[in-house]
């Protein structure tokens, strides 16, 4: 025979299992239930029907006065700066600095062109300061040897054995040194005060007077070349009934001006000898390097024009 007591407990727990059973298979079928609802709602639903709801609700939202289009709310921005009015055309112009980038390659190689420039202005500006300084050192040594120079012919005198031929039979001969000078012509002190020009003039006189005749045309040739080489001369013209000059007298002074211009030219690097009547009659120009202008040239110069052996031609430029 069972005893109560023990199947009391058994029970309980008996019952407690099926309750849980029965409680998972409610909640599993409402679960089903709620699927089956959801998925009918999902076949029913009527899209365009919701569209044409909501647009009815906001019509009557907006009848009811909920939204007034007479409110301006203002907007909400963070505060800017006063600004100055920029002038016309301040938008074309750039900012300087933002035309080249400093750390890119085109200001760098600008940078380059710019320093390689400058050296060559430097370098061709200290060769062109070197070659004046040699033409003005130059320039000083020979003023001070024609200086020193035509004060000793002055006191001499001496002869000078040079023909100078006027016309294949016409010869001024025999002259002497009458007197001389020399001067030199300084730059401004802007331009460097550098010594520019040195000029040598003497005067040559002895011996006879010419006579020349020349006829018709020819007298007015003739008479152009005397006031060219300088000469002192006096005419006497035969004229006809038309005032025509047949024939002329020339009676020509037995003096030679003669005249050497030693100026520089900076520009090429040279010294230019302009002569008048210095070899010869008539003008002559020739070009000498500064460096060339050292004591022998100056003492052929002198030789030369002493009417000695020389050699000055052989170390100058004929122009």
């Amino acid at each position: 025979m069972s005893n109560p007591k023990d199947s009391d407990p058994s029970s309980a727990i008996i019952d407690a299992i099926r309750a849980k059973r029965e409680r998972k298979s409610a909640i599993a079928e409402d679960i089903a239930a709620i699927e089956a609802s959801l998925l009918a709602d999902i076949e029913t639903f009527d899209l365009d029907a919701a569209e044409q709801r909501a647009r009815n609700e906001q019509q009557t939202s907006t009848g009811a006065g909920l939204v007034d289009p007479s409110l301006v709310f203002p907007t909400i921005a963070p505060a800017k700066p006063a600004t100055s009015p920029e002038p016309d055309g301040a938008d074309d112009a750039e900012d300087p600095t933002q035309l080249f980038d400093p750390r890119g390659s085109l200001l760098s190689q600008l940078r380059q062109q710019a320093e390689h420039r400058q050296r060559e202005q430097h370098s061709a500006k200290a060769e062109r300061t070197a070659i004046n300084e040699s033409i003005d050192r130059a320039l000083k040594r020979l003023f001070f040897y024609l200086h020193d120079f035509v004060q000793q012919l002055n006191i001499l005198k001496p002869a000078i054995p040079r023909p100078y031929p006027l016309t294949d039979e016409q010869v001024l001969g025999s002259l002497a040194w009458a007197e001389g000078f020399a001067d030199y012509r300084t730059q401004s002190q802007a331009a460097g005060a550098l010594v520019e020009l040195v000029s040598c003039t003497y005067r040559l006189a002895g011996g006879e007077s010419l006579h020349i005749q020349r006829d018709g045309p020819v007298v007015e040739r003739f008479r152009s070349l005397l006031f060219d080489y300088g000469l002192r001369f006096n005419c006497k013209e035969s004229k006809n009934e038309r005032r025509y000059t047949e024939r002329a007298d020339f009676e020509i002074q037995p003096e030679i001006s003669v005249n050497a211009r030693w100026r520089a030219d900076f520009d090429k690097g040279l010294i230019i000898l302009d002569a008048r009547n210095l070899e010869r009659l008539g003008s002559l120009s020739y070009a000498i390097r500064p460096q060339a202008l050292d004591q022998a040239m100056l003492d052929d110069f002198g030789r030369l024009v002493l009417g000695l052996p020389n050699r000055f031609r052989e170390q100058v430029t004929r122009q």
